[in-house]
């Protein structure tokens, strides 16, 4: 750890017996484009004075009038009645005030980041709060948190702990934020923000990603634009209760604060233990809401916010929607032959094979139970990977770890390991039967990281594990917590399933898991570092994933992305039907798969599907992992989605194109490119060209990339559903 050789006053304060030297000075956090720029002052808080580019100095800012005294953390007992409070404890004498003081300042680095650490301590009890700004050295994010401990006699509570608080400069500034369902997930409302606060808040317990999400973009520059205007990205890496609030106060700034919901979450903190918030991150671009989403991307990838990195995921079957719960040996291995002649690489068995006593028929039953129903699967699951093994494929299994039935042996031989208040009847989720597990209790934690290492022991041919959750937290409370604890669930229940997470990563580190949880319920930045991917939605209508998708990837990358191959006529949709081609190349946009029963397709369906899986295969490098520019957005109503991918030498690209209005004489824009070197030639060649047809009269042309920029193609989609795929050379 390095001290920084900057002025120390003389100010002291007595903490004890020790005497600690308050601390004055400026502070910049750096990354290669962007910086955050804050300052301290004797006897007063750490200020928060700009984020953007490096092109600004604080005494340049002082010199142009800007205003620079905001708090970076406000304080209750401190804060006027214009600004809100980013942390508030109460404590051992009922005392609710912070008065904070910068003592010192330090910073910590390593080849990939430099990490600043600002230590504050309350002027009167001994309360310390640590600010964090991690700068990573070759991507544009800042990182913050807090960590927050004392010193009193007794244990205080935590009733507000934001996780970061930024201002910017009021103006025609716009708030994008993601909201959505049950198979309507991520769709994205754009406010200019006004005067008053806003906030964004999601409580389910267990899942965070539903209706709203825990990412946020602010466009300063009036309404977003994908490749222009200065834009901030802020994600709170959380997989719990969260709340964003957006302050527009009289005093020509908005305020940002992030953090876990303090609704039902107030905590109970012993002296001597450290509580350290979720970390928010932050992305700064010129590029307009393109920019911020291609930084996300790259940090998820290359900085370890995805476990997969920059690997791309195979093409698989998932027999969920193919067969739902009717498994038995003979189908399962009927689709690793489809799967296998199309070209795909792995076959995932989802829900309906395991249970005992209660063996699995519907969603009513055998949850916790997680043995082999011999009655579907007479020779066990290791007939089913000797005969993935035997087909050249791998296999993968879906468990829902967390979670139980009243319906089962585990309900039965401990009912105290679900979530549930003494004396209250339980609510109950999916299947009138399904609850939460405590993961606040260890003993629950090691029964759920057994489910997979028995499975990973037992079978150690699994390469991948489907990981579902499919309940909100209705019980709100814990036996396995004190009773001037049980404020402490809301926190201490995800502390749970991140232990779990560990453990299983330390153990299995090159297992590949899927992130699910009701379709793109757990779809965050709290949990994607354990996860190699997750499901987007459980609604695979291509039409309809067009737009989730499209949400998505405002903050997600591409490899993170399942998207499947959908069965038509689509229940989810009332009985849509789309062409094939059209739902493969929705499809390939993202981590490509297949969820219907092969045996079910006509073939048409056949022949279109191998020929994507054979065009995937040669693009997938740049589309899972190249850098995303979206074109069109389907809700501009233009008729058309468009989006491509770019690799990092600008030497290939993918472009996707979706008609996704059909109309008669309907007019539709011409598309420019994006990402592309101006003075390159690229050749368009149509890949995944539609059964029957010849590739279209754009195929084998050559343009420069600023024609390609600048002036761009029209490209034929006469017909309803038309798509198109192209690759550039």
């Amino acid at each position: 750890m390095k001290k920084q050789n900057l002025l120390l006053l003389g100010a002291t304060m007595l903490l004890g017996t020790m005497q600690v030297k308050a601390w004055q000075g400026d502070i910049t956090v750096q990354t290669p484009n962007t910086q955050l720029l804050l300052h301290a002052y004797e006897g007063g808080d750490l200020r928060l004075a700009y984020y953007g580019t490096k092109e600004a100095t604080l005494q340049q800012l002082r010199d142009a009038g800007a205003d620079l005294n905001f708090s970076a953390l406000p304080a209750f007992g401190t804060v006027d009645a214009v600004h809100l409070p980013a942390l508030q404890v109460q404590h051992a004498d009922g005392d609710l005030n912070l008065e904070m003081e910068v003592k010192n300042y330090e910073t910590t680095s390593d080849a990939r980041s430099t990490t600043h650490i600002v230590t504050m301590q309350d002027k009167l009890l001994p309360v310390t709060v640590k600010l964090y700004y991690k700068a990573y050295k070759n991507v544009d994010v800042i990182e913050t948190w807090t960590e927050i401990s004392h010193q009193e006699k007794k244990a205080i509570t935590l009733k507000r702990f934001d996780s970061g608080h930024l201002s910017f400069r009021q103006g025609d500034v716009w708030l994008t934020h993601l909201h959505g369902n049950w198979a309507a997930e991520t769709e994205p409302t754009q406010e200019r923000l006004t005067a008053g606060v806003k906030t964004i808040r999601n409580t389910d317990g267990a899942r965070n990603s539903h209706l709203d999400a825990p990412e946020v973009m602010i466009s300063l520059d009036g309404k977003p634009q994908e490749q222009t205007g200065r834009t901030i990205g802020a994600v709170l890496c959380w997989s719990g209760n969260f709340e964003i609030r957006i302050n527009t106060t009289d005093r020509q700034q908005h305020h940002l604060y992030a953090g876990i919901d303090p609704m039902s979450s107030e905590y109970v903190l012993e002296p001597k233990v450290a509580f350290e918030t979720p970390h928010l991150a932050l992305a700064y671009s010129t590029e307009g809401m393109g920019g911020v989403s291609r930084t996300f991307h790259r940090w998820a990838r290359t900085e370890g916010m995805l476990h997969r990195g920059m690997k791309t995921g195979e093409i698989l079957l998932n027999s969920w929607e193919g067969i739902y719960f009717d498994i038995t040996e003979e189908r399962i291995i009927s689709m690793m032959d489809d799967i296998a002649k199309f070209g795909g690489e792995l076959f995932v068995m989802d829900d309906g094979w395991f249970g005992n006593k209660y063996p699995r028929k519907d969603d009513t039953s055998s949850l916790g139970d997680w043995v082999v129903d011999k009655q579907k699967l007479p020779n066990g699951i290791k007939a089913l990977t000797d005969a993935a093994k035997q087909r050249n494929i791998k296999f993968g299994i879906w468990i829902e770890p967390e979670m139980l039935n009243t319906t089962s042996e585990l309900y039965e031989q401990h009912p105290d390991w679900a979530l549930q208040t003494k004396g209250r009847q339980l609510r109950l989720g999916r299947g009138g039967t399904q609850i939460v597990l405590d993961l606040t209790n260890p003993k629950v934690q090691d029964f759920v990281f057994g489910v997979v290492d028995n499975l990973m022991t037992q079978y150690p041919e699994i390469y991948y594990i489907k990981w579902d959750a499919n309940a909100s937290i209705q019980n709100y409370g814990s036996l396995y917590l004190p009773k001037d604890r049980q404020n402490n669930l809301s926190v201490d229940w995800h502390r749970g399933l991140l232990k779990v997470l560990k453990r299983v990563r330390e153990k299995y580190p090159d297992l590949i898991i899927q992130d699910c949880a009701s379709g793109g319920g757990r779809a965050n930045y709290g949990l994607l570092p354990y996860f190699d991917e997750f499901w987007v939605s459980d609604n695979t209508d291509a039409l309809q994933r067009v737009y989730i998708q499209y949400g998505t990837s405002l903050f997600f990358p591409a490899n993170a992305m399942a998207q499947h191959i959908n069965h038509v006529p689509y229940w989810n949709t009332g009985g849509r039907v789309t062409p094939v081609k059209f739902r493969c190349d929705v499809a390939m946009s993202g981590r490509l798969g297949i969820e219907l029963q092969p045996k079910h397709m006509n073939d048409e369906e056949r022949q279109q599907c191998t020929q994507a899986f054979t065009d995937y295969k040669e693009l997938r490098q740049t589309i899972q992992t190249g850098n995303l520019y979206r074109l069109i957005s389907p809700y501009n109503r233009g008729g058309l989605s468009s989006l491509m991918y770019v690799n990092d030498a600008q030497s290939q690209a993918v472009l996707f194109i979706y008609k996704v209005d059909n109309y008669c004489d309907q007019p539709l824009p011409r598309i420019r490119l994006a990402g592309l070197q101006p003075d390159r030639q690229y050749t368009l060649q149509e890949r995944n060209v539609r059964m029957g047809q010849k590739p279209c009269s754009l195929s084998g042309k050559q343009f420069s990339g600023r024609f390609l920029m600048e002036v761009g193609i029209e490209v034929p989609l006469r017909e309803d559903y038309a798509s198109r795929v192209f690759e550039l050379k």
